[in-house]
């Protein structure tokens, strides 16, 4: 079988492969039942859900031909580094920063892997990240997020 689309074969097949890791993996946690879902419930069911959309690009990659075969180009290295180490800085300096100065910085940071920087939408981008993430997680949720630094002395 011919592969019609490069593209949509490789994400398809990423997809695909990810969403059974997924699926596979919350098998080890209890499922419950839909009135009350375990910890594998939402995770085997996004699992399944990845692996069916996977499936379904696969197959369009496979049947419905395209005009130059869509083939895929050099691999971004620069934007996956820059957004994995923001990712993971972001990780190790919230318990100390707090939500106030971490989320800013990792906006900051993971705008630089983009080619269309903008300091404007930077900034928009974290103001409302902020308001959003304070309003979910520490407000509805009442997730022990420290929100002010608390290096400083000041409580979380």
């Amino acid at each position: 079988m011919k592969i019609k689309s490069e593209r949509d074969f490789w994400s398809g097949l990423m997809f695909l492969v990810v969403g059974i890791g997924f699926a596979w993996g919350a098998t080890n946690y209890s499922f419950g039942n839909s009135a009350r879902p375990g910890p594998g419930y939402f995770p085997f069911g996004l699992g399944v859900l990845l692996a069916v959309l996977g499936a379904m690009v696969l197959f369009k990659a496979l049947t419905i031909e395209t005009e130059d075969g869509e083939k895929v180009g050099h691999f971004a290295w620069k934007p996956l580094i820059v957004i994995l180490v923001s990712v993971g800085i972001f990780g190790v300096i919230i318990p100390r920063l707090g939500l106030l100065i971490s989320l800013p910085l990792l906006v900051l940071m993971s705008s630089w892997a983009s080619d269309e920087f903008s300091w404007k939408a930077t900034v928009i981008n974290a103001v409302v990240l902020i308001a959003m993430s304070w309003v979910i997680f520490v407000k509805g949720l009442s997730l022990t997020i420290p929100v002010l630094p608390t290096i400083a002395g000041f409580g979380g």
